[in-house]
């Protein structure tokens, strides 16, 4: 099978069976989907969904939480990984919002990416979910999911590299629906350790399935 047809068989499959994926990150405006996506780096979605009611509810605005001390901020998301560094991260991130942003957050990838603690998965999240922008973020779960597919070739070494394959092949109408797909795919069936390959519905296209 081409490459070609691996594509043309993701996208027919998803768009049919998956036509509505979305984050699983909970949040009403863009301001919390930001603070709950750098959160989510090396964490789970669950666990973020966890902490962010009582945060958002101490910090509701950009403004809230630029002003808070870092004592202030840490005790809510303790449970998270790498607490303190991302305790830093949102209250530095706040602090640019409100004074280079007018508190609102940039729809723009390179302005995003200018606040701490938002690194390119993270911008191409927010510009993907709420400026539904042509974005592709690609996580652990992407990375893997479109190797193993043979969306992407074996040697892509880097997230940047796959990401440029996956917006190459995938038209603009469909990228934001794909990151979601590769996502969800990875979290509950094609798994790191053990990929559930008896439960998949997409073996016949996948590469991974091909040589077992």
């Amino acid at each position: 099978m081409t490459r070609k047809e691996r594509y043309e068989a993701f996208l027919e499959y998803f768009s049919k069976n998956q036509p509505q994926a979305e984050t699983e990150l909970h949040y009403e405006n863009p301001y919390q989907l930001l603070v709950a996506v750098i959160l989510s780096a090396q964490c789970t979605d669950k666990r973020v969904n966890i902490v962010t009611p009582a945060l958002f509810e101490a910090f509701p605005t950009p403004q809230h939480l630029a002003v808070a001390h870092f004592d202030e901020v840490l005790p809510y998301i303790k449970s998270i990984s790498f607490m303190n560094n991302k305790t830093k991260h949102l209250i530095g991130m706040a602090k640019m919002l409100v004074n280079d942003f007018g508190s609102e957050v940039p729809s723009d990838v390179d302005d995003l990416q200018k606040m701490p603690g938002v690194g390119r998965k993270t911008a191409n999240v927010i510009a993907s979910v709420i400026f539904n922008q042509p974005t592709m973020a690609v996580d652990t779960h992407v990375f893997r999911v479109s190797k193993r597919l043979g969306l992407v070739n074996q040697n892509a070494k880097t997230p940047l590299e796959v990401e440029k394959v996956l917006v190459k092949h995938i038209p603009d109408e469909y990228i934001h629906l794909a990151h979601h797909w590769l996502i969800l795919h990875g979290r509950y069936v094609c798994l790191a350790r053990k990929p559930k390959c008896d439960d998949c519905k997409i073996t016949h296209f996948c590469r991974y399935y091909e040589k077992l």
